[in-house]
C-alpha cells in the first residue's frame, strides 16, 4: 500500500493518480533531464563557437558548469530520490499536483539562468536556489518520521550542493568573490561522491544477480577508503582556493582514483558484454577512476588540460552513469522487464563515444580540440534525445502489472 505523510507524521493510504507521469518522483523529473541535456549541449555549443553570446549573469563557462550540475545533475538526483526514498521509507514522497509543482520549481530556475536578462538582478538566483532547499525538505519529512538513518547521507549530499550553487549565485552577485569556480568543483565532487556510495551499493548486485557469477562481491575496507579520500579531496577543494592545479590536491585526487579502480575488479564488468544495462554503468564508472587520475596527472604534466580530467567525470561517468540508471529504474519502476529499449542501446553507445571523443580527442589530436568539442556535445546530445524517444512512452504510461506508481 503506497503512503503520503499526514501533517503529523504519519502513514497514511493514498489513492492512485490519474496521470501516470506524475505519479512518482522519477517520471517526469527522469523525462525532463534527458530532454534538458538534448536541448542545453546544442546551446553551449554555439555560445562556446561564438555564435551566440551567452547573459552577463555567469560568465560562459560558468553557465555550461551550472547548468549541467545544478540543472541536468540535480534533476536525475530528484527523481531517482523522490523514488528511492518512498522505497526506502514505504512513505511517498510527493506525486500528482504537488510533484507537478516541484518539476515547475525546477524548470523557472532553468528558464531563469538562460534568460537571467528579464528578471531583476537577484531574481535569477531566488528561483535556482530555492529548488534544491524545497527538495530536502520534502526527502528529509519521510527519512527522518522513518528513522532511515543510513540514507541521511542523501540529505547531507543535497545540503551540499545546496551551498555550492549558493556561493556560485553569491560570486554572481559580487558578493562572494572568487567562489564560482571552488563552487562548481565542489558540486562536481559531491556528486562523484554520490556515484561512488551508489554504485557501492548497486552495480556488484546487479551483476551478481543478472549473470549469477556468485565471484562478484565488494570489499569493504576498499569502498570505505574510497569514499573516504573522495571525501577528503572534497573538503581540500572547498578549502583550498586553486586546489585543482596543486599537486598535493592531486596525489590525494590520485589515491582516491586507485581505491575507486580497485574496489571495482571483482564487481564482474568483464561478464556484461550481453547487458547493456549492467555494461553502460560498468563503463560509466570506469570514467570515474580515470578522470581523477587524469585530475592528478594534469598537476604534473601541463600537456595535460585540467578540463579533460573534469570531462571524464562528467561526459563519461556522470553521463553514463545517469543514462544507465535513468533507463533502469525507468523500466523497473513500470513493471516491465529490464530489456531496453533499441533506441535506448544506441544512446548507451554515442554518451560512450561522447566521452572518448571528448577526453581522448585533445589529447591524440590536440590541433582538433574545437572540432573534438563539438563532436562530443553533438553526440551527448543525441545521445539524451534518443533516451527521451525510447523513454517518453514509457514514463507517462501506467505500470503494466496495474499497481499504483
Amino acid at each position: 500500500m503506497t503512503h503520503v505523510l499526514t501533517l503529523q507524521g504519519q502513514p497514511r493510504p493514498i489513492s492512485p493518480v490519474r496521470f501516470p507521469l506524475v505519479a512518482k518522483g522519477f517520471r517526469p523529473f527522469f523525462l525532463l533531464a534527458a530532454l534538458f541535456a538534448a536541448a542545453i549541449l546544442p546551446f553551449w555549443l554555439l555560445v562556446h563557437v561564438g555564435e551566440l553570446r551567452p547573459s552577463p549573469y555567469f560568465d560562459a563557462t560558468s553557465w555550461h558548469a551550472h547548468e549541467m550540475l545544478f540543472g541536468y545533475t540535480v534533476a536525475v538526483i530528484a527523481g531517482f530520490l523522490l523514488t528511492a526514498v518512498g522505497n526506502w521509507t514505504e512513505r511517498e514522497t510527493l506525486v500528482g499536483l504537488p510533484l507537478l509543482g516541484l518539476c515547475a520549481l525546477w524548470l523557472a530556475g532553468r528558464v531563469a539562468m538562460t534568460f537571467p536578462q528579464l528578471l531583476p538582478t537577484v531574481g535569477p538566483a531566488v528561483l535556482d536556489v530555492a529548488f534544491l532547499p524545497v527538495l530536502l525538505v520534502v526527502l528529509a519529512r519521510p527519512l527522518v518520521a522513518a528513522r532511515n538513518r543510513r540514507n541521511y547521507v542523501m540529505l547531507v549530499v543535497l545540503s551540499a550542493l545546496a551551498l555550492a550553487n549558493l556561493a556560485m549565485h553569491l560570486d554572481a552577485l559580487g558578493l562572494l568573490p572568487g567562489w564560482s569556480r571552488r563552487a562548481a568543483l565542489a558540486a562536481l565532487d559531491v556528486v562523484v561522491l554520490l556515484l561512488l556510495v551508489m554504485a557501492g551499493r548497486l552495480l556488484p548486485m546487479f551483476t551478481r544477480n543478472a549473470t549469477r557469477f556468485a565471484t562478484i562481491r565488494s570489499v569493504p575496507a576498499l569502498d570505505v577508503a574510497a569514499i573516504g579520500v573522495m571525501a577528503l579531496l572534497t573538503v581540500l577543494d572547498i578549502a583550498i582556493p586553486g586546489s585543482a592545479e596543486q599537486r598535493g590536491t592531486g596525489l590525494v585526487a590520485a589515491l582516491a582514483g586507485a581505491l575507486a579502480g580497485a574496489r571495482a575488479v571483482h564487481w564482474g564488468a568483464r561478464a556484461t558484454a550481453r547487458h547493456p544495462l549492467l555494461w553502460i554503468l560498468h563503463a560509466g564508472y570506469a570514467w570515474i577512476p580515470v578522470g581523477l587520475l587524469l585530475r592528478a596527472l594534469a598537476t604534473l604534466d601541463t600537456r595535460i588540460p585540467a578540463t579533460l580530467a573534469t570531462h571524464a567525470l562528467t561526459v563519461g561517468a556522470l553521463g553514463a552513469l545517469t543514462l544507465g540508471m535513468m533507463s533502469r529504474v525507468a523500466l523497473g519502476h513500470t513493471g516491465r522487464m529490464l530489456e531496453v529499449p533499441r533506441p535506448a542501446v544506441g544512446a548507451f553507445v554515442l554518451v560512450t563515444v561522447a566521452a572518448l571523443v571528448r577526453v581522448g580527442g585533445p589529447l591524440v589530436l590536440p590541433s582538433r580540440y574545437l572540432a573534438s568539442v563539438v563532436v562530443a556535445g553533438v553526440l551527448f546530445s543525441c545521445a539524451f534525445a534518443l533516451y527521451a524517444v525510447a523513454y517518453a512512452r514509457i514514463l507517462a504510461s501506467a505500470r503494466i502489472d496495474g499497481k499504483s506508481g
